[in-house]
């Protein structure tokens, strides 16, 4: 298995998390939006606050993976691409300030539209334009790629 930074464990603990804050803000959801919306408000702001909360305190060096469980023979090319395109884009993900990183994610990734992306982060939908295509450009000039360029929607970022 190759080593993955941390990030599998990372996507777990905030799914744990969200699904959590999502039982205890039942009570809270009065039907004014889609339960999709409400879900997808809740778990983002799960995933900020995890993500302000790691800013505060030192991040701990990872532990060294076992190489021997990869087989490196054993991986095709376009699997080692797509996981090299992986890394590539999670680290510049990181670089990317969290309120563009978020639009981003949010319509690329989970494929909300602009309208369930303005309501999910509560901003106006031209703020939404903007954020994203200033993230997508931070990422194409963090990446190495035209910063008017984006994904076809058959190029997803993930």
């Amino acid at each position: 298995m190759p080593p993955d930074h941390g990030q599998s464990r990372d996507a777990l603990d905030a799914t744990q998390e969200a699904l959590i804050a999502l039982v205890r803000g039942l009570p809270r959801f009065d039907g004014r939006a889609a339960f999709t919306t409400w879900s997808y408000r809740v778990a983002t702001n799960t995933c900020l606050d995890e993500l302000r909360r790691r800013r505060r305190r030192p991040d701990p060096s990872e532990p060294d993976h076992d190489r021997t469980e990869f087989d490196a023979a054993a991986a095709s090319p376009s699997v080692d691409d797509q996981i090299v395109a992986r890394m590539t884009l999670d680290d510049a993900l990181q670089h990317v300030p969290v309120e563009f990183r978020a639009a981003v994610i949010l319509r690329d990734v989970c494929t909300l539209d602009y309208a369930e992306i303005a309501e999910v982060l509560d901003i106006p939908p031209g703020t939404v334009r903007s954020r994203i295509a200033r993230g997508r450009a931070l990422l194409a000039s963090r990446i190495g790629g035209e910063p008017g360029t984006r994904p076809r929607a058959s190029e997803p970022l993930t």
